[in-house]
């Protein structure tokens, strides 16, 4: 029982030493072998690999993919003409040699990005200082970019390489201070609002003068129907009196009779009017009546 034991033990030590010298290196990573401190080899393509077991050997990984820098720092720089802008820049760069990153910059990726964060600044600063904000937002855009890029692949490739290739450098925004851009929001709506009120001062007048016009051509309208209505009156009233005198030279007892309606109507034609009348002796109720002829 205890040779059984023993010989479990020794297969579970054997089986964690072989472990131990075995390490797989990812297609998206760099595989450092370290010998007590001191890179021994550095594994660039994916695979199983041996290693002695520590403490002889170690292995540690860097990412060999691309990686993307964004800024991080709102501090204003100044241009040319001595105005406070801030910009948002990012850099796409990679680890190229292991070796040379981790003995000149860090051990992980974060070292780099703390650095070149730094140099890119700086290059920022020194490019933009020689520029307008005219040509740092249109004209010399891409030339900036450029030569922002090239100020720091002289500076990672200097005297003690980094290690690290820089793939792009690129401007996602550039803008004046909050305090700038205040200033030009509120000079932009005082424009704006004086174009506003002289469109409105213009709608204003032309509104006046349509009114007026339409003022005009209605008075017109007005005066040319009263007259024609007139016209059309007095020729009306002109047939109806020659109607009128040739029924009435017809039968004058029928006139006489037309022209007591119309007195009647004109005397109690009028709310509240009150006309106190003997129906007996009324010539007028008799005619309604019938029962005598009206007198002339």
């Amino acid at each position: 029982m205890n040779k059984i034991g023993f010989i479990g033990t020794t297969v579970i030590i054997l089986l964690g030493l072989l472990s131990s010298t075995l390490f797989v290196v990812d297609q998206r990573q760099f595989g450092v072998v370290y010998a007590l401190g001191q890179i021994k080899e550095v594994i660039t393509e994916p695979g199983l690999n041996f290693k002695l077991p520590p403490p002889f050997q170690n292995v540690s990984y860097i990412d060999k993919r691309l990686l993307t820098l964004d800024s991080v720092d709102t501090e204003p720089m100044l241009t040319a003409e001595k105005q406070r802008v801030v910009i948002d820049w990012y850099v796409r760069w990679r680890i190229t040699d292991p070796g040379a990153y981790i003995r000149n910059v860090g051990l992980d990726e974060n070292a780099g990005a703390m650095q070149l964060n730094r140099v890119v600044r700086n290059a920022f600063q020194e490019e933009i200082n020689r520029r307008t904000v005219r040509e740092l937002i249109s004209t010399r855009r891409e030339t900036l970019m450029e030569d922002v890029k090239r100020e720091v692949l002289e500076s990672v490739k200097g005297a003690k390489p980094w290690g690290v290739d820089i793939v792009d450098v690129r401007i996602t925004r550039a803008d004046y201070v909050e305090a700038i851009t205040e200033s030009v929001y509120r000079r932009m709506q005082a424009e704006r609002q004086r174009v506003a009120n002289e469109l409105r001062s213009t709608g204003a007048a032309e509104g006046e003068t349509i009114r007026a016009a339409a003022d005009k051509q209605r008075e017109v309208t007005v005066a040319n129907a009263y007259r024609d209505a007139q016209k059309v009156r007095g020729e009306g009233d002109a047939l109806a009196n020659r109607v009128y005198a040739e029924s009435f030279g017809k039968d004058p007892q029928f006139a006489e009779f037309y022209r007591s309606l119309d007195a009647y109507k004109a005397s109690i034609g009028k709310k509240g009017d009150v006309l106190v009348i003997d129906p007996s002796s009324s010539e007028f109720f008799n005619a309604m009546r019938g029962s005598t002829t009206p007198k002339r």
